[in-house]
C-alpha cells in the first residue's frame, strides 16, 4: 500500500500555520527514565540554536502517550510546533540487568559462546572492527576483574596460611573473592563492563531472535505510530538510536504493512546503529526478513547516519546490504555520513574523541561546525526528511558487500 511518494511538495504545510511534526525517539538499550533524553535535547537544542541563529524551547507535555515534551521552534523563517514522544522499553532492560555477579559472568559465557559457534564474531570483525572489539571490551574486563580479585585473594591466602594457619587463608579468600567483584560492580559506572555485558546477552538470548516481552512491546509501539499517523500532523519521524534503530526497523516494517492511514509524510532517521550485532545471528529471521521489506518500500523516508569516529557503530555500513537481504528494488536506507571530524571544531574533536561511549551519543548533540546533519533541524525543523535530504547523494564510503551467511527471512 503506498502512503505518500517521495516528492519534493511532500509534507508541505501552508505558511499561514506552523509546520506540525510528531517525533517517536526509540532509545538503545538504557535503564534509565526517559527524563534524561529531555534534559539531553534541552541542553543540547539550545547549544545548537545559538551555534545555528535559529530558535527553540521545549514545553511539557499535553497529550496523552508515554513520556516526552514538546518544542517550539522558529527556524528558516518558519514556525514549528513538534511533539516528542518516547518509547519506553527502559524497564525491560532494568529487568534483565538485575543480575548477580556470578550470573553476570553466566551470561558472558553463553552470549561468548553464541557469537563464535555462529560463526557472527569473525564476519563481525571483518565488517568493522570498531564495534566488535567494543563486543569483546566487557568480556576482556570482566575476566581482568576476576584475575585480579583473585590474584589478591590467592595472595592473602598464602600469606596467612603461612604466618597463622591454612584455614585461615581458605576463608580469607572465599570473602575476598566475592567482595572484590561486587566492588568492581559498584564501580560501573565508570567500567561499563556489566552494562555492556548485559547488552550483548540481551541480544544474543535466543541467538537473534526477539525476547517475547520485547515483541509485545513493538506492537505497543507501532499501535502508538499508527494512532499518531491519523493525527494531521505534517510528518510522523521515527528515530531509533543504538539498538533503538534495529526496534524501529521492525515497528515501522508493522506499521506499513497493515496498511497505515494516509497521512502526512512517514520518516525514519536511524543514528549509530548496531544492526549486525542482532541480523548476523542465526534465528534473527524477523529482523531480516523486517529489513529487506523496509528497504523496499515507498511508504516511507529511511535515512541512515553513522560517523567513522563512533567506535560503538557499525559506520557507513548499509544495513540492509550488509545483512545480505537486499531486495530487487532496493531503496533505502540512504546512508550518510554525520563526520564527527569535520562537523566538530578540531577543539572539541579532541576533547571528545577518546570518550567513547559519549560519541556514540553526539548524533543526538549540538555540532559547533553543523553541515547538512542537525538532528534539531530534522526534529524540529519546516522540512520533513523527505524534503531535507532530497537529492543527497549517499555516502561514497560506505559499505554495501554482504558478509552474513545467515539469510532465512523466518
Amino acid at each position: 500500500m503506498q502512503l505518500n511518494k517521495i516528492t519534493d511538495d511532500q509534507g508541505t504545510a501552508p505558511a499561514s500555520r506552523p509546520f506540525r511534526r510528531m517525533v517517536f525517539y526509540i532509545p538503545g538499550y538504557d535503564p534509565f527514565h526517559p527524563r534524561r533524553y529531555r534534559e539531553l535535547y534541552r541542553k543540547e537544542a539550545a547549544e545548537q540554536a545559538k551555534t545555528s541563529g535559529y530558535s527553540l524551547a521545549l514545553k511539557p507535555k499535553t497529550a496523552k502517550g508515554s513520556y516526552g515534551w514538546r518544542v517550539a521552534a522558529e527556524i528558516d523563517g518558519r514556525a514549528v510546533e513538534a511533539e516528542v514522544e518516547v518509547l519506553v522499553w527502559s524497564d525491560l532492560v532494568r529487568s534483565s540487568m538485575g543480575k548477580g555477579v556470578w550470573a553476570t559472568y553466566g551470561q558472558m559465557c553463553r552470549t561468548a559462546w553464541i557469537y563464535l559457534s555462529s560463526g557472527a564474531l569473525l564476519r563481525l570483525i571483518r565488517l568493522r572492527k570498531g564495534p566488535a572489539i567494543a563486543a569483546l571490551y566487557p568480556v576482556v574486563t570482566l575476566l581482568g576483574q576476576l584475575v585480579l580479585v583473585a590474584g589478591l585473594a590467592g595472595a592473602v591466602a598464602a600469606a596467612l596460611a603461612i604466618q597463622v594457619h591454612w584455614s585461615l587463608g581458605l576463608l580469607a579468600a572465599a570473602a575476598i573473592l566475592p567482595l572484590g567483584l561486587r566492588w568492581f560492580r559498584a564501580q560501573d559506572s565508570r567500567f561499563y563492563a556489566y552494562y555492556l555485558m548485559h547488552d550483548y546477552a540481551w541480544s544474543a538470548q535466543h541467538r537473534g531472535a526477539n525476547p517475547p516481552a520485547l515483541d509485545a512491546r513493538l506492537t505497543e509501539f507501532a499501535t502508538r505510530i499508527r494512532v499518531a499517523m491519523t493525527g494531521g500532523h505534517d510528518e510522523v519521524l521515527v528515530v531509533g538510536h543504538s539498538s533503538g534503530a534495529h526496534l524501529a526497523v521492525s515497528v515501522l516494517a508493522d506499521v506499513i504493512r497493515e496498511g497505515p492511514p494516509a497521512g502526512g509524510a512517514l520518516g525514519f532517521l536511524a543514528l549509530g546503529h548496531v544492526v549486525p550485532m542482532l541480523s548476523f545471528l542465526p534465528n534473527a529471521g524477523r529482523l531480516r526478513a523486517d529489513l529487506a521489506y523496509l528497504s523496499a518500500s515507498d511508504a516511507l523516508t529511511w535515512v541512515d547516519v553513522t560517523a567513522p569516529g563512533d567506535g560503538c557503530a557499525f559506520a557507513l555500513c548499509d544495513p540492509v546490504s550488509v545483512t545480505g537481504v537486499a531486495p530487487e528494488g532496493k531503496r533505502w536506507p540512504l546512508v550518510i555520513s554525520a563526520a564527527f571530524t569535520q562537523s566538530l571544531s578540531p577543539e572539541r574533536w579532541r576533547a571528545l574523541r577518546w570518550r567513547f561511549f559519549r560519541l556514540h551519543f553526539q548524533y543526538l548533540c549540538a555540532f559547533d561546525r553543523p553541515r547538512d546533519y542537525d538532528y534539531f533541524r530534522i526534529t524540529a525543523g519546516p522540512l520533513t526528511l523527505a524534503q531535507r535530504y532530497a537529492g543527497r547523494s549517499p555516502s561514497k564510503s560506505r559499505i554495501e558487500t554482504p558478509v552474513n551467511p545467515y539469510r532465512s527471512l523466518e
